[in-house]
């Protein structure tokens, strides 16, 4: 898989958006091992895919494609946000 955006899916989102939320539904062992997954299983570096996610928060698409991931990602964001 590469950066460019794919065709959509039946969904209204594209294999790279499905692809990104299933990485983040993944459990992660250690330091670096998802940022290494980022790197060789979806060909992004971690500043895009985390651009990318960040969008899929806000996407209706993406809430009813996955609704358990992005809200619970959206609980993170948030909480990060207030503590600023």
């Amino acid at each position: 898989m590469t950066d460019q955006e794919p065709a959509e899916g039946p969904d209204g989102l594209s294999e790279r958006d499905r692809a990104v939320l299933a990485l983040e539904r993944r459990p992660w062992p250690g330091p670096g091992a998802k940022e290494r997954a980022i790197r060789e299983e979806l060909g992004m570096v971690p500043v895009r895919y985390y651009q990318v996610l960040n969008a899929l928060l806000d996407d209706a698409r993406a809430l009813a494609h996955d609704p358990i991931t992005v809200n619970r990602l959206r609980r993170v964001r948030e909480s990060r946000r207030a503590e600023r």
